[in-house]
Formats: structure tokens, sequence, C-alpha cells
């Protein structure tokens, strides 16, 4: 049947995922970095995808396509929330880029967020994703941005941040850092971190992350004291 669907145009597709998460009926998946129309039956044709796109890539065309199955919609949506309650899958973790302008207009609080991407944490970040490409990447322990009042203006502005501590994660985060700067054009490193020990363990990751991704990439660390002074 003839009828109107949307049609996402891979040129200006920057694979943030925004569509992904406000396509209410599932038809829209982010495959090879790039948003698609994967199941054509499940698009109801209203559109609800378009204004979450940053860039403009999504548009109506009237076009042959399967009619829209409302029942097989409904039937996907309760195998995706039993799926979700028996593997602990959280829809919060799903990939999500941010446009952050200079001219962002300033909240209440006198602040603004300069978080590029979600998800931050580095036990959820993918290992390769479209934020990722020539992407300067801090990385900093969970405290930093409790201690360091600026932590957003003064090293957040820019970068594609993740964070983790070592010692509560009880993980060594070097395999996860060795893939996400081997695996992506990264060009540059900065290293946050507490001056406390545990967060040796932080920089000793990122640091041997470095040296196996076989690189050359510029890289700083920076050190936060208890009482939020830089002590680098």
């Amino acid at each position: 049947m003839i009828r109107k669907i949307i049609h996402i145009d891979e040129e200006k597709c920057n694979g943030c995922g925004l569509c992904a998460d406000t396509c209410h009926e599932g038809a829209i998946e982010i495959v090879d970095g790039k948003a698609k129309l994967v199941r054509e039956s499940f698009c109801d044709g209203l559109g609800d995808c378009l204004p979450s796109c940053p860039t403009g890539a999504i548009s109506f065309e009237e076009r042959e396509a399967p009619e829209y199955d409302e029942e097989a919609v409904k039937r996907a949506k309760e195998i995706g929330k039993m799926e979700e309650r028996h593997q602990g899958g959280c829809p919060g973790s799903r990939m999500a880029q941010f446009n952050r302008e200079e001219t962002e207009t300033v909240q209440n609080t006198g602040s603004v967020s300069h978080l590029a991407q979600w998800p931050c944490q580095l036990k959820l970040v993918p290992v390769t994703a479209p934020f990722f490409d020539g992407a300067r990447l801090l990385v900093a322990a969970d405290c930093t941005a409790y201690a360091y009042a600026n932590l957003h203006e003064d090293f957040m502005r820019g970068k594609v941040t993740i964070i983790g501590c070592p010692k509560l994660d009880a993980v060594d985060y070097t395999d996860n850092l060795a893939a996400i700067i081997a695996n992506n054009d990264i060009r540059s490193v900065t290293i946050v971190r507490m001056e406390v020990p545990c967060c040796g363990g932080l920089q000793r990751a990122a640091e041997n992350a470095l040296k196996r991704s076989g690189k050359f990439i510029p890289w700083q660390v920076v050190t936060i004291s208890r009482d939020g002074r830089i002590l680098d």
C-alpha cells in the first residue's frame, strides 16, 4: 500500500540515537552508527521522531510500505518489558549525543552543563560511538565533580567525558579504555583524579590503555585535592 512513512537521510544522520529513543513503536535502531528504519510495519507515520533529530535527517515521504501493524507493536513492547525485567536492562543506558552551543541559555543556577553524551559511566559507555569521532577525551574520577566546583567549565567543555571509580567498581578499566582509544579517532586524553591513593588505579588504567592502543596521543594528568584545589 502507498502510505506516509518516515525517511532517514544517512548523509545527515550523526548517529546520536535520539530518534530511536523517541520512537515509541521501536521502528528505528542505530545500525553501524546510523539511524535506520528497521521495521516499516512499526512506523505509524505520525513522526514523533522528527523534532528530536538535531541534524534534520528525518522527513516524511509517501511510498509503497507495509501497513502499520499496531498489534505487532504491542506484542513487541510486552516482550521488551519482559526481557528488561529478566535481564536487568536499563533504558537510561541508551546512547545519546548532545549539541552544546556556546550561546546555550544559562540555567537559573548560573551554570551550564557541558556533558556531551550519554552514558558517561565507564562501565556503561560503548567502546565505539559517534561521539568519540575526533573527540578530546576526559577520563575523570567520580569524586572530582564534587570536590572541584568548576569541573564542567574548566575540564568538560568541548570534551567527551567518561567517569569511574576503580575502588567502588572493583574493576580494571584498562581493557575498556584501550578499546575506546584504539577503535576511535581520539585526539587527546585528559585524566582528572583525586589525590587519594585509590584514584591511582584510574590513572594507571588510562596510561596502560594509551600504551596498549599503539597510538601517540597527547595526554595529561590533573590531580584535585580533597578540599577542591588543583595540585598539578
